[in-house]
């Protein structure tokens, strides 16, 4: 019985050894971008790397279900990975790592991200002007902005998909062991999805307040207002992913709606912004 154990064992890890070649060669690089940012069609990323991340998952006890995606489903993983790399992102983001994760070829890292990587890359950006430094910030804060109520949308829809089928489990008789089983980790794959969404909501949206601050020390300017209103209306998105209101009204969701919930940075701290202080030089004229 020994001899048979450690033969498997020594199957299985050579079955590893395997995957860790393949996954060398050829895992080395991002999934390839399209148009408007979305995800082009490859072999490599989406058959390939995906099958090699199931074996490992499964040898290391992960959920993984056998269940066919709903529409639904794979619009949220879509519109979610635009999120955690887009093209306005490719620069500075964790592109390579992103897509090993994602393919579940490691296990999730994205939590020892960190935050100093955009505000680096703006920095060594040889712009004509400082100042344009500012309005790149304010339009990449802009394009996650408007990215979010698309992937929010989304993710209603697929919570609402995870619901119907714990409804159909529990109501549907002779329903077998397997299916069950299939159905919860379904849900949580689709849980540890939408986790690692507000993760990268609420990274993206420290480095960019990490930026801000950098900026201000080393090139001040007036576009720093405009970047504080853009982060304040960004921090309502974030603080309602972290809270899971994926669903909540359009009335709250409003931009009209969200303005002046949260007090700006700059009303918060005077004398580093030179605001509201008669005796303090502004540094952002």
């Amino acid at each position: 019985m020994f001899v048979q154990i450690k033969n498997i064992k020594a199957d299985r890890m050579f079955r590893l050894l395997i995957v860790v070649i393949l996954f060398g060669f050829i895992s080395a690089c991002a999934r390839p971008i399209g148009d408007f940012g979305r995800a082009k069609p490859s072999v490599v990323h989406d058959e390939i790397l995906p099958q090699i991340g199931k074996l490992r998952a499964k040898w290391q006890g992960e959920a993984q279900s056998n269940l066919n995606f709903t529409d639904e489903e794979n619009e949220m993983y879509d519109r979610v990975w635009r999120f955690l790399v887009s093209a306005h992102t490719k620069d500075w983001f964790y592109d390579v790592v992103i897509e090993w994760q994602r393919t579940r070829l490691i296990t999730p890292v994205d939590d020892k991200f960190s935050y100093n990587r955009y505000y680096s890359h703006l920095r060594s950006e040889k712009y004509t002007s400082s100042k344009v430094r500012y309005f790149k910030l304010v339009s990449d804060i802009d394009a996650d902005i408007n990215t979010v109520p698309g992937v929010f949308n989304s993710i209603c829809k697929t919570i609402e998909i995870d619901r119907r089928r714990s409804v159909a489990v529990n109501s549907i008789r002779g329903v077998s062991g397997v299916e069950r089983t299939s159905v919860k980790e379904r849900k949580l794959e689709n849980d540890l999805f939408i986790n690692w969404f507000v993760r990268a909501m609420d990274y993206r949206y420290k480095s960019y307040s990490l930026a801000l601050d950098r900026l201000l020390i080393e090139t001040p300017h007036a576009g720093a207002r405009d970047v504080d209103r853009r982060l304040s209306e960004f921090a309502i998105d974030v603080e309602r992913a972290q809270r899971g209101d994926f669903c909540g009204s359009s009335l709250i969701y409003s931009k009209k709606a969200s303005q002046n919930i949260l007090p700006s940075r700059f009303e918060n701290n005077s004398f580093v912004f030179g605001v509201n202080n008669e005796n303090e030089p502004s540094i952002l004229k």
